[in-house]
């Protein structure tokens, strides 16, 4: 394999894009980290997105599976995907597709019973909580609904 001074935007580009998807913004970022000039990063982003290589609509999507799976709410999730350069209409369409897929309101109760055992005593116990879900990306509603329904099934 060659070193990396000698490689070329493509190689490294497909070097990274074998391990995960990478969203366009990310992928500028750390090929010019790699010293690469910035007109040949972006033909070489040009011609992966004509190829269909790198895409930053299924990078949305992957992206938004994998934060769902570990509990993460729409609001972290947005904003996540807007830091890393995503554009608001391919936010919007990935939220869109996953509607049909997650109820908010009920991901937010199984990440607040799967973190804590109960509603907590004290109000600083529910404050923690409440806490929790806020940071995790939940807005005032989804919190609410799961500080009265996590645990439920218990």
């Amino acid at each position: 394999m060659r070193e990396t001074a000698e490689s070329t935007p493509r190689e490294d580009a497909i070097r990274l894009l074998a391990r995960r998807e990478y969203a366009r913004g990310e992928l500028r970022e750390r090929l010019a980290a790699k010293g690469h000039a910035d007109e040949d990063v972006e033909a070489c982003l040009f011609d992966l997105e004509e190829q269909g290589l790198q895409s930053d609509v299924r990078f949305a999507e992957s992206f938004l599976r994998a934060r769902v799976a570990r509990g993460q709410g729409p609001i972290k999730l947005r904003a996540e995907l807007e830091r890393r350069g995503i554009d608001d209409e391919v936010v919007r369409q990935a939220f869109t597709e996953l509607a049909t897929e997650v109820d908010w309101f009920s991901l937010a109760a199984e990440a607040l019973a799967r973190r804590f055992s109960g509603p907590g005593e004290m109000p600083r116990e529910r404050a923690r909580r409440e806490r929790f879900l806020a940071g995790r990306g939940f807005d005032f509603d989804q919190l609410r609904y799961a500080m009265t329904h996590a645990w439920d099934d218990t």
